[in-house]
């Protein structure tokens, strides 16, 4: 339909899209220089920055419907990639540390929220530093609890409701040594 109209056709689609990977891999065709994966990202987010400028303030385009844990991810990774992070993992560690001393001094429920999120969100930095997917990871983590606790409710002989804490954590210890 664009071509019949008359303003472009298959051929200038693949031209554009053919400029656009050239312009955007300069280490791969051209002189550019990127030895790690991070400076080729670094590299693209910079050419892409150029071609196209950012609204104004570098969070405002990350969508606050998008999950939280996917919202955190992009902006830790924003405003890491902006120079705005911690330069060693051990002080994000620290930070951690940190946030929980916060949270066991939280006075009331509001608080406790707050560091509760300030806690997941410094997670989430600590696996931005690791390369770990922080979904993947709860997902993985979802997973196994659900086997560990479907290893004590299969055998407990007896309903969750009746049973004591001690013989549920003598099953969980029982189902972690199967894992």
């Amino acid at each position: 339909m664009a071509a019949e109209a008359g303003h472009f056709d298959i051929a200038d689609s693949l031209d554009a899209i053919n400029s656009k990977l050239i312009r955007r891999h300069p280490h791969v065709f051209g002189e550019g220089d990127a030895k790690t994966a991070d400076d080729v990202k670094k590299r693209w987010d910079e050419i892409k920055a150029e071609e196209k400028p950012r609204p104004p303030g570098l969070l405002t385009s990350i969508s606050k419907s998008t999950p939280a844990l996917v919202e955190a991810q992009q902006i830790s990774s924003r405003a890491a990639g902006a120079g705005f992070d911690w330069p060693t993992v051990d002080q994000v560690y620290n930070k951690l540390d940190e946030e929980l001393a916060e949270l066991h001094a939280a006075p009331d429920h509001a608080s406790a929220e707050n560091e509760i999120g300030d806690l997941l969100f410094t997670l989430v930095n600590i696996a931005r530093f690791l390369k770990v997917d922080p979904e993947q990871a709860l997902r993985k983590t979802n997973a196994k609890f659900r086997k560990r606790f479907a290893h004590v409710e299969t055998n407990l002989g007896k309903p969750l409701k009746d049973a004591s804490i001690e013989e549920m954590e003598n099953l969980w210890q029982d189902a972690k040594r199967h894992d």
